[in-house]
């Protein structure tokens, strides 16, 4: 874990730490005992800060939420429909079930941060998305208006085009890779599973292109949320690999790659440092960190203890570096 965690921590001040381990965080006395576990792991003199959240599930109480008040390091909770990604399986089988918990966040001005897709069978993988929001999100946001929703790692102009109908409480985070990548980048000239995460890699148009535009339009409602996944080389490169890309190692770098493709590298800092903060009322970090321009190749894989992580843009250039 340190290994891991002294690379976010080089480079972020903070980051909401998702629940979905195995076990999962389910409770706030499980969130503080992982919180724990991470600053423990933390290079000296680091003032990083986990902000934690909690697993939904069928069974989650509204004293769980209520809980969440009379902590600091609490800030929100993860809806994963069961069996959406990795360690999902004990997930919200129905959200109308969990419905009286949602009306408890919403009272308690606790977010719920979604991961966005269907699950059913006969729904197309790269459709699903599209049908969460229609299906599950509409209905949810019409029934719990005043609710602060951050729908995660968003992939489709779908998202894009639905969290820019609302002024506030509606917000969406996106990934270097979905900015960088597309299904193309996975499927053509052979399955590449070090491109394999959820929700998948889509269309350059309109899907991706419309996340660019999002992600470097200035438009406070998107924000930087890595998804950073680091997953055993052999998980990956198997018959049925893991879900997930590892980019911790270099997430600021390839997010300028990114925006200064687009020629908007003016407008990283407000999606990377304020944008995220303002929604969920913290203050903006008074650190700062330097980008330089100035060409080197990612490694091709990282070695973590018995672990061999293969990272994104593994043996690639990028143009822009952090300085320490």
């Amino acid at each position: 874990m340190s290994a891991v965690v002294g690379m976010t921590a080089r480079q972020m001040g903070r980051a909401v730490i998702m629940p979905n381990l195995s076990p999962p965080v389910r409770t706030v006395k499980q969130a503080m005992d992982y919180r724990a576990e991470i600053i423990d792991a933390l290079p000296a003199n680091s003032s990083f800060n986990p902000l934690m959240t909690l697993y939904l599930t069928d069974l989650t109480t509204q004293q769980n939420i209520i809980e969440i008040s009379d902590v600091e390091h609490v800030y929100a909770v993860k809806l994963y429909p069961a069996g959406v990604t990795t360690n999902s399986d004990i997930g919200v089988t129905d959200l109308k079930r969990v419905y009286p918990v949602i009306e408890q966040m919403q009272k308690e001005n606790v977010p719920l941060l979604i991961h966005g897709e269907v699950t059913q069978a006969a729904v197309d993988i790269f459709d699903r998305e599209k049908v969460f929001i229609e299906t599950i999100l509409d209905p949810l946001v019409k029934n719990f208006p005043d609710l602060k929703i951050v729908l995660e790692h968003i992939t489709t102009k779908d998202s894009v085009d639905f969290v820019s109908q609302f002024k506030e409480k509606v917000a969406a985070t996106i990934t270097p890779h979905h900015l960088l990548s597309n299904r193309n980048h996975m499927l053509v000239g052979g399955i590449k599973p070090h491109y394999y995460c959820l929700p998948v890699l889509k269309r350059r148009f309109p899907h991706q292109e419309s996340l660019i535009k999002a992600a470097t339009s200035g438009d406070p409602r998107f924000f930087l949320g890595t998804d950073s996944a680091p997953h055993d080389k052999g998980q990956k490169e198997s018959a049925c690999g893991c879900a997930g890309i590892f980019c911790a190692n270099a997430a600021i770098e390839l997010y300028a790659e990114a925006f200064d493709k687009a020629g908007k590298i003016d407008k990283l800092e407000g999606f990377a440092s304020h944008f995220g903060a303002d929604f969920y009322g913290l203050p903006r970090n008074t650190d700062t960190i330097t980008l330089e321009r100035s060409p080197w190749t990612v490694p091709d894989s990282y070695d973590f203890s018995n672990t061999k992580v293969i990272p994104f843009f593994a043996g690639e250039q990028l143009n822009w570096k952090t300085l320490y």
